[in-house]
């Protein structure tokens, strides 16, 4: 020992210091560690630094006070280390383009350079341990130094691992033993970082919050580092987001301002995305392999048990950071979309087994709901779910309808505020508009028209206890919507009623037709004043209408439909209020089926409007009116015909006799020049046909033979569809008939060339109305020769025999079918998604374009962007003509087309 003083201690070499007993390195630790320090500054030499950090971590660390580590230690130490372990990166990375199996010493400058930076991780883990080992709590301002550049480095590595196959060239192998051993050794080291920072306390009274600027520091290195490891090590990398997410609600009352929520939701998102879709492609390659592989069903669990801690995650961050995710929302809502648009029934789902589709809606997506629920009082997420301009690609539109739905299961169970926020409109700033969940709803509905046409299903308990049946997205949609509206708060009526008004006026039947649905609902569970009082303002909307359109069209048919939910006082009162005396209200009653009537009521008004409607049109046919005013005789005729059809039995022999000489006289005015250039002609001539069909029995021959001759040359003429739909309704009649002898050549060859004529249609619409009336024609008539004549062709007898035994006439696999209507929606959907959402808007009850003398002077704009809507759909057209031949009907339907512009053109000059 008396040699060893004779040296002073400052000046013993470096190989004898790491040689001393513990009780000398703590004696002598004030003079031997400045001395280090300094050599460990002004060092050039890569081993020299990585000997003399060894040896203050391992001699003389374990003796410095735990206090003062900062000061005496890690800030004077790490700086360097850290520029030292970059300086070595640059030099490895520069270097490994040259490596090859010849060139010996690249080779081993490379294996020297990793071999000094193992060391140095190693040594960096001796510190982390030392503390951990020290301290039971630790305040992080007195180590700050050591978390911020331990993270630099492990970053670093990790990087340098993941790209290590470009970065080496293929060369990897003369360098992989010691890669390997780097990336243990970073992994090591976080995992001693980890458990250091779990025994860190932030103290708040620091001065300028030092200690939570380096705890949210910390945070977000960890963050980036699971972005370069997530492809690496799936465990470790959970294992990261899981202390990411433990320390930031550990320190969530003095960090959750400093965080980087987006970045952190973000990333979240990702990996949940990430990991999902590396399920599906997993289940996918499962369901195509014939044989069972063991390997894969592991690897198809343990990805999807990650799936789920990935969402368990993002679900206890978004409920314990909820008011600083403002600008987070359109990621939460695109995570929902997409995770939901690969997923069965959609369109664009991946082909996976039913049993893997029950494991990941029972492992991941019961994840989903209960984020939403969370989400609900959020207005920024209302927002943007609600965002007037949202657009959507094709196959984010369906998941829209799904999430729209499930927040209206949701809302009943929140405050009045809460449903409130999500069903009213609201003006968010001059550039956005929040648009009502029922708005929304019908919206996002209507854009699902594949799905609705295909149509996808969707598993649905009909009520608890039961097990799970499969439901078109219709009936789905529907059923919620009526359970949605039983349970709406009494406050949100007048956005309930302006909802469901709006949606049976939009130009979409579909959506018309779900507000019909849902309204006769409302009709039928709310109280009989309210749906009496309904049925009057339908009735007062339909008197208002300036002339025929669609919106007319559609309120005919709910006025109909609600009729029926009226108890019979009210009934009475409507009649009184509406009395079919006046003429003026043949208008309403041509829409309504006496069948709603009780037997002695339905007697009673199917009388007076039988007479009334007799009496106008002995009027006009008396008076000195000219053909041009048959056009107000056509609501009068078709409330005759509602008598007719739903109840003609209490009509007597008189009254039926006055509506049959009526309906004869008429139509002994048209001919077939009248009929061609005049629609209003046309549309008379179509009320007309099914009365006299109606009268068949009694109609006299020679008429008949008349109705079937003008029948012929209007054929000829190629009429709108509805003219051809009331001659098959007149044909079908003509079953029960027996026609006399003496006019049979006259009749006969016209009829079946008539029928020969309409089976051969291509449109889909008058093909499945021929078959059904020829068919009934076929099964009724005693004149049987005539049958084989109307088979014009080969074609027509195969779709008559296809329909009689209920076979289809195409042939297509259902994989087939989907990627049809997926072609479809996505060529059609986009030109005209425009221009249903101005006519939605806009719903003003305008007449059709024949009638454009009622009509309210349109903007020009709006007429360029009309315009602009139908040059975009002509090149879907022909983008489609490109891909694939045309169908049967196309040709048809642009002649058609052609007419309609026309006609336009004379409203144009």
């Amino acid at each position: 020992m008396s040699q060893e003083r004779a040296v002073p201690a400052s000046a013993v070499p470096l190989e004898e210091l790491s040689s001393w007993p513990e009780e000398l390195c703590r004696r002598e630790l004030p003079s031997v560690l400045p001395r280090l320090l300094s050599m460990y500054q002004h060092s050039d030499s890569w081993i020299e630094h990585i000997q003399i950090l060894k040896i203050i971590v391992e001699m003389f660390l374990p003796h410095m006070n735990h206090l003062t580590l900062e000061q005496t230690f890690f800030s004077q130490v790490l700086p360097k280390t850290v520029r030292l372990f970059d300086d070595m990166m640059y030099e490895l990375t520069s270097q490994a383009r040259g490596l090859s199996s010849q060139n010996l010493e690249i080779q081993t400058t490379l294996r020297n350079i990793l071999q000094t930076m193992v060391q140095l991780l190693g040594a960096l883990t001796g510190c982390v341990q030392h503390v951990c080992a020290t301290q039971e709590s630790i305040i992080l301002e007195n180590i700050h130094s050591l978390p911020s550049s331990v993270l630099h480095v492990i970053k670093s590595t990790f990087v340098h691992c993941k790209n290590s196959e470009s970065v080496y060239s293929g060369r990897l192998h003369l360098v992989s033993d010691l890669l390997q051993a780097l990336f243990k050794e970073a992994y090591s080291l976080q995992k001693q970082l980890m458990e250091l920072l779990d025994m860190v306390c932030v103290d708040p009274l620091i001065d300028e919050n030092d200690d939570i600027l380096n705890m949210v520091v910390v945070i977000h290195s960890l963050l980036d580092i699971c972005s370069v490891i997530s492809s690496m090590d799936h465990a470790f990398h959970a294992n990261t987001w899981k202390f990411i997410i433990k320390q930031s609600l550990k320190h969530q009352s003095v960090i959750k301002s400093q965080l980087k929520h987006k970045d952190i939701i973000t990333s979240l998102c990702e990996d949940i995305l990430f990991s999902f879709h590396s399920c599906l492609q997993l289940g996918e390659q499962m369901t195509q392999s014939d044989a069972q592989d063991n390997t894969d069903c592991r690897l198809f669990q343990k990805t999807l048990k990650l799936c789920r801690f990935f969402a368990n995650s993002l679900l206890h961050y978004t409920k314990e950071f909820l008011p600083f995710l403002s600008d987070s929302c359109c990621t939460l809502h695109q995570l929902y979309l997409q995770v939901h648009s690969k997923f069965p029934p959609s369109l664009y789902a991946a082909g996976i087994s039913k049993a893997q589709q029950e494991e990941i809606a029972g492992a991941f997506l019961v994840t989903l709901d209960p984020l939403v629920t969370q989400l609900l009082k959020f207005q920024p997420f209302v927002e943007v779910v609600l965002d007037s301009k949202l657009e959507l690609p094709c196959e984010l539109q369906f998941p829209q309808c799904l999430l729209l739905v499930v927040i209206m299961d949701e809302l009943p169970s929140q405050p009045e505020d809460v449903q409130t926020l999500w069903c009213t409109e609201s003006q968010v700033s001059e550039a956005t508009t929040r648009v009502s969940l029922l708005k929304a709803i019908f919206s996002s509905f209507e854009q699902c028209s594949g799905e609705l046409s295909l149509p996808v299903h969707l598993q649905e308990v009909k009520s608890k206890g039961q097990t799970e049946v499969a439901v078109t997205l219709y009936q789905h949609v529907c059923v919620h919507l009526c359970t949605f509206i039983a349970s709406l708060h009494p406050s949100l009526f007048p956005e309930l009623d302006t909802a469901l008004l709006n949606a049976v006026l939009s130009a979409n039947m579909i959506t018309s037709l779900l507000a019909m649905d849902a309204w006769c609902f409302l009709a039928r569970y709310g109280t009989a004043e309210l749906c009496a009082h309904h049925v009057t303002i339908v009735a007062h909307l339909i008197k208002s209408c300036p002339g025929e359109c669609h919106q007319l069209t559609s309120l005919s048919v709910l006025l109909r439909r609600l009729f029926f939910f009226m108890t019979p006082p009210q009934q009475v009162e409507f009649i009184q209020k509406f009395s079919p005396k006046e003429a003026e209200n043949l208008l309403l009653w041509q829409y309504i089926s006496f069948q709603a009537l009780p037997a002695e009521l339905r007697k009673q008004t199917a009388l007076e409007v039988s007479r009334s409607g007799t009496a106008e049109c002995r009027k006009w046919l008396s008076s000195s009116r000219s053909l041009g005013e048959l056009e107000s005789l056509n609501p009068v005729l078709s409330a005759l015909l509602a008598v007719c059809n739903s109840a003609s039995e209490a009509l007597d022999i008189g009254q039926q006799t006055a509506v049959k000489e009526v309906g004869s006289q008429l139509w002994a005015l048209l001919n077939i020049k009248l009929v061609t250039g005049q629609p209003y002609v046309q549309q008379t001539l179509s009320l007309l046909l099914p009365l006299l069909g109606f009268f068949i029995q009694t109609l006299d021959p020679q008429l008949i033979s008349q109705v079937i001759t003008l029948q012929t040359s209007l054929l000829k003429s190629e009429p709108p569809d509805h003219v051809r739909l009331a001659v098959l309704d007149f044909l079908s009649s003509l079953g029960k008939l027996f026609i006399p002898q003496a006019i049979q050549d006259k009749i006969l060859p016209h009829l079946s060339s008539v029928f020969a004529s309409l089976l051969a249609d291509r449109n889909w619409l008058l093909e499945q109305h021929s078959l059904e009336a020829f068919t009934q024609f076929a099964e009724g008539t005693n004149h049987e020769e005539i049958v084989p004549q109307c088979l014009s062709s080969e074609e027509t007898k195969k779709k008559v025999v296809s329909f009689l035994e209920k076979t289809g006439f195409v042939d297509e696999t259902a994989a087939a079918r989907v990627e049809r209507v997926k072609q479809e929606k996505g060529t059609f959907w986009a030109p005209f998604a425009k221009v249903t959402v101005e006519e939605a808007e806009k719903s003003s009850l305008q007449p059709s374009a024949k009638r454009a003398r009622h009509e309210l002077p349109l903007e020009e704009e709006e007429y360029r962007s009309a315009l602009q809507a139908a040059t975009a759909a002509l090149e879907a057209i022909e983008s489609l003509l490109q891909k694939s031949p045309p169908p049967d009907w196309l040709l048809t339907k642009m002649e058609t087309l052609q007419e309609r512009i026309d006609k336009l053109k004379h409203h144009v000059f």
